[in-house]
């Protein structure tokens, strides 16, 4: 079941989550549910707060491979890389922010035995630092810099173009700056 995705002013973005204690019928059906969430959105990862659960469990599907992590640690991390990201609890943006090119972790797999991931990279390390910042309570806006430079998402301006560009055909809108608007007769 696709469930709805909570964007940034959510206070359960906010709260750290809980460890999972029992991974139950319930955890894996919240599982799949986040599994087809992620990819209906589409998104690389999805952490269990951003569809209303306050539990330490995320799904990453990088490379057509999902990966569930639940109660994830991060044992170890390289230097830091500035790198552009996105949220899917933050609509329409991006920004660029300094993430560990690599990172080890342990977690639980979904089927409650040791994970281990060493040496992760690329956009797979940045998705997994990315998701266990969720499950802290952290949005990716909270580690830039500033957010002066928070920029906004492409696909959304192409879509808003598209959308006065089919209004302007529609009468509803002039070519022009201007404010005056038509309507169609």
């Amino acid at each position: 079941m696709i469930r709805p995705i909570l964007v940034v002013g959510n206070p359960v973005l906010r709260q750290k989550a809980k460890r999972v204690s029992q991974i139950d019928k319930s955890i894996q059906r919240l599982i799949d549910d986040m599994i087809e969430t992620m990819k209906a959105a589409p998104g690389v990862g999805l952490a269990a707060p951003q569809v209303g659960v306050p539990l330490r469990l995320a799904v990453i599907d990088v490379d057509d491979k999902i990966t569930v992590i639940i109660n994830p640690e991060i044992v170890k991390t390289s230097a830091e890389v500035e790198l552009d990201e996105g949220c899917l609890s933050v609509p329409g943006f991006w920004g660029r922010l300094d993430r560990a090119e690599r990172v080890s972790l342990k977690a639980l797999d979904r089927n409650g035995k040791e994970l281990r991931i060493r040496d992760a990279e690329g956009l797979f390390a940045q998705a997994l630092q990315h998701e266990i910042n969720h499950l802290d309570g952290q949005l990716y806006i909270d580690r830039m810099d500033t957010l002066d430079k928070l920029q906004r998402s492409e696909p959304l301006r192409k879509r808003e173009a598209d959308e006065r560009e089919a209004r302007r055909a529609a009468g509803l809108e002039e070519d022009d700056e201007s404010s005056t608007k038509t309507t169609p007769d």
